[in-house]
């Protein structure tokens, strides 16, 4: 389950901002391996969500490697890549557009793995909180090339496979992701980052030879960088102001100086975006109400996630002095069952209204989690206290996160359905960041001697926002009939 990932993740990608112009088929002369060409931008894909979740059970480690235990700084090793992901996302899908998805995808792999190198060279919090910026730069130009170049690669026939294929990358790296950074972690922190290193240059090496060069699609206009930029300052100033609270003062001038940061910030990113010919956000689709109320449930999930996850996360390796590689094991089940309840979100879907479905995804997370915290004022015993209400989560989280995003694009123009999708995600991904700074406040707030109340808390915090997503979800259901969305068509 994830902060990325979305066949989808909790951690999440994409569409690109735009669907490539028909124009923008292959024009290679040379025969394309489609079968090698989807394994390696799928991989790609792969790693970029594996890198959400080895960094989740990793942050202990990671801190101690770096020597700085304090949770508030060191949420920033998780928050840093999710601000720069959203914000860049629909710019960066909009850059793929004007230059290519084979420039796109090349360009944004190939920063992802060298940002990796460095952030496993990394022996400052903050020389690694900078390097994590860039390797989200990366995957913000990975993400939407790569699904591009599926899109104009696929056969027709297996269009529809293909995407499947692609996103369940994601899922894949959900389920992988907290076995593999403990199994990493036990020999030294910076392994969970050097393994993008082979992989990455493999892939890199396969798709300068493999991908077809082609035609960049019809619209040439520049995104609105200068927006994108507003829109990180206002997020980052948000989280600071949310994480520090607690040591500098709720009314305290940085305090309040960084909330009205945020403000003005914001402003500004929606004046250019009601302006700008190319916005960030196309302050237009907020006037459809499906696509509206799925921003909102999408952006309430991810942050009743975030404090689900990282506060288990938290709570197997600090309380419970569990290692890595046990916090792994211990966190897997949950994301594995995202996998398998997605294929039984999209059969349901066919029944029941989508909003329906949504709805009751997010109520199964919201159940799961109160399981979570009603135990935790007791001794907790994993198979019974929490494995249950983990799992429950889990086919809660295949069930809504998918169907709210796919279906988040079904009452719009189809020229403004990738547009829409990425603005979608970009809204879970600012769920993430406040949701990872809120449970920082609450375990800062908590009083000393008494861990099992305060993340009791922070849990029951979890099932009223998601239950807050479970109501908006129900406005997610389109007026008028359309296909059934397929959680394939996204990306996390």
């Amino acid at each position: 389950m994830t902060s990325p990932p979305q066949n989808t993740t909790p951690a999440g990608h994409a569409e690109p901002a735009r669907a490539p112009h028909p124009a923008a088929r292959p024009v290679s002369r040379r025969p394309v391996h489609l079968g090698l060409v989807l394994a390696v931008l799928a991989t790609s894909v792969f790693l970029s969500a594996l890198d959400v979740f080895i960094v989740n059970v990793a942050l202990a480690p990671i801190g101690q490697g770096v020597g700085e235990t304090s949770l508030s700084k060191l949420s920033w090793i998780l928050n840093g890549y999710a601000i720069v992901y959203a914000a860049l996302l629909v710019p960066a899908g909009r850059l793929t557009d004007r230059f290519g998805g084979r420039t796109g995808f090349l360009l944004g792999l190939a920063v992802f793995t060298a940002a990796s190198v460095g952030v496993a060279a990394s022996g400052d919090l903050w020389v690694l909180v900078a390097l994590r910026f860039l390797q989200a730069a990366g995957a913000a130009v990975l993400t939407p090339a790569s699904l591009g170049l599926v899109l104009t690669t696929a056969p027709p026939a297996r269009l529809t496979r293909y995407i499947q294929i692609w996103a369940a990358s994601g899922s894949l790296a959900a389920a992988a992701g907290p076995v593999v950074g403990g199994l990493l972690v036990q020999v030294a922190w910076q392994w969970i980052f050097l393994l993008n290193l082979p992989i990455g240059v493999a892939a890199l090496v396969l798709a300068a030879r493999l991908l077809p060069h082609g035609r960049p699609s019809g619209d040439a206009r520049m995104p609105d960088l200068l927006g994108g930029a507003l829109l990180a300052v206002a997020i980052g100033s948000l989280a600071l102001g949310l994480v520090q609270a607690p040591a500098w003062g709720w009314g305290a001038a940085p305090t309040l100086g960084s909330f009205a940061l945020t403000a003005v910030a914001l402003v500004l990113c929606l004046l250019r975006s009601a302006r700008h010919a190319v916005p960030v956000v196309d302050l237009r689709l907020l006037r459809n109400p499906v696509f509206a109320w799925a921003g909102v449930a999408t952006l309430l999930f991810y942050a009743a996630f975030a404090v689900q996850l990282l506060g288990l996360t938290l709570w197997l390796q600090q309380e419970w002095h569990w290692s890595a590689i046990g916090t792994g094991l211990g966190v897997a089940p949950g994301p594995a069952m995202v996998f398998v309840a997605s294929a039984a979100g999209r059969r349901l879907a066919r029944r029941l209204p989508v909003g329906v479905v949504a709805a009751l995804g997010a109520a199964l997370v919201a159940a799961g989690t109160a399981w979570l915290a009603l135990a935790a004022d007791g001794h907790l015993d994993y198979a019974t206290d929490i494995l249950p209400g983990w799992l429950v989560a889990g086919v809660g989280v295949g069930l809504a996160l998918p169907t709210l995003i796919s279906s988040a694009t079904a009452d719009l123009p189809k020229d403004k359905a990738s547009t829409g999708s990425a603005v979608v995600t970009m809204a879970g991904q600012v769920g993430n960041v406040i949701g990872v700074s809120v449970l920082v406040v609450l375990l800062a707030a908590g009083a000393p001697g008494r861990a099992a109340h305060t993340f009791s808390h922070a849990w029951w915090t979890s099932v009223g926002i998601v239950a807050l997503s479970a109501l908006a979800a129900l406005g997610v259901t389109p007026r008028r009939k359309a296909a059934v969305p397929d959680p394939g068509n996204v990306a996390g």
